[in-house]
């Protein structure tokens, strides 16, 4: 296959994985939202609700349901959301699969591989992490982890985007030789993403154990900047004990004001280190060409406080916590695309005569 015909390849399949990036936030998104309308068992069994491949309706069907799992009647309102969640996911594997049979198949061309296969291998893992998710009755530690793993498959996929776009010659990158001094915020950049990365985390700990309402004022908590009583050792107990099932929660008010206070600090800090690192990146956006991805990420980040603002304000309504999830997902990948664009850029000669730097352009080229 010639030069044109891998690029017209990769342009197919840079769709696809751009739809499957799409489909990631929608499933990201619906998660969030089962876990706001408490449906998380609205299904009792896995894969399917009850034994049927759909919510069982109908008073025969239902009967049958409730026959079969009599400690969890059925819930229509429940079931639904729990299994839209399912059927989008699963829709998603299929994608992620597909893709990773077409680079199987073109793996003669200079075309990712390893990276779509390591991502059908998550996304297998990842179902198995949905399963226990409903087997083990919304155990915290899962369920923090089938969240952190939803961003990891959106983050994945975003890479393999990326990188079928740089294959298929869809570049929009500066010309000419960049300062050194921008080549430097480098490590900075990877500090950002890890900062962002720990409060996705705390924010899915804070999901999970339901302690996004344990503060319902602004800037203090309970009416004070320091609330007293905080447990920590309780609210970040990765061994505590769950049942018959841990919807709603079984911490102590405590235990969920430590999670939801850390969780502020980290949104604070996360906000003061991005605006400072984004505001010393701008100043070289002249002659970087980065104007777009950093002018992303400050927006991205800007709407993302100020749903978490409104959360709290407004006592978590629905339509904003979901959209809060899902620019938690922005942020993630906004920081990915511009640590990507900066790796494109062209280094000045200083740069250039750097070892270092030269192995690390060759391996994530």
């Amino acid at each position: 296959m010639n030069q044109t015909s891998t690029e017209a390849l990769a342009r197919k399949l840079v769709a696809w994985s751009t739809l499957a990036c799409a489909l990631a936030v929608v499933v990201i998104m619906l998660g969030a939202w089962t876990r706001l309308v408490h449906a998380g068992l609205g299904c009792p069994d896995w894969p399917g609700c009850y034994g049927f491949l759909t919510v069982p309706q109908g008073e025969t069907n239902i009967a049958i349901a409730n026959a079969r799992f009599p400690g969890t009647p059925v819930d229509v309102a429940k079931g639904w959301p729990e299994m839209i969640h399912r059927y989008a996911a699963g829709t998603l594997g299929l994608i992620v699969f597909g893709l990773a049979i077409a680079a199987i198949r073109h793996r003669r061309e200079r075309l990712p591989l390893r990276l779509p296969l390591f991502i059908a291998g998550f996304i297998v893992l990842q179902g198995a992490f949905g399963m226990w998710t409903v087997t083990l009755k919304l155990w915290p530690q899962v369920v923090a982890l089938h969240l952190l793993g939803g961003f990891t498959t959106l983050s994945l996929l975003l890479l393999l985007t990326l990188r079928l776009r740089k294959s298929a010659g869809i570049q929009n990158l500066a010309a000419g030789r960049v300062a050194a001094s921008l080549t430097k915020l480098r490590p900075w950049l990877y500090g950002g993403l890890f900062l962002v990365v720990l409060q996705i985390a705390l924010g899915a700990w804070t999901a999970a154990n339901y302690a996004a309402v344990a503060c319902t004022d602004l800037p203090t908590c309970q009416g004070q900047w320091w609330p007293d009583g905080m447990d920590f050792q309780h609210g970040f107990d990765i061994a505590q004990q769950v049942g018959p099932n841990y919807l709603g929660g079984q911490l102590t008010d405590d235990g969920r004001i430590a999670i939801h206070v850390t969780h502020r600090m980290g949104a604070m800090i996360v906000l003061l280190y991005l605006g400072l690192l984004l505001a010393r990146l701008w100043r070289h956006r002249g002659s970087s060409g980065l104007n777009r991805s950093i002018m992303l990420v400050a927006c991205v980040l800007a709407l993302q406080f100020s749903l978490g603002l409104a959360n709290v304000w407004l006592h978590i309504p629905l339509g904003i916590a979901v959209a809060h999830n899902a620019m938690g997902a922005g942020l993630l990948l906004s920081m990915i695309n511009l640590i990507w664009r900066h790796f494109q850029l062209p280094h000045s000669n200083t740069a250039m005569a750097s070892p270092t730097t030269t192995i690390t352009r060759e391996v994530t080229a």
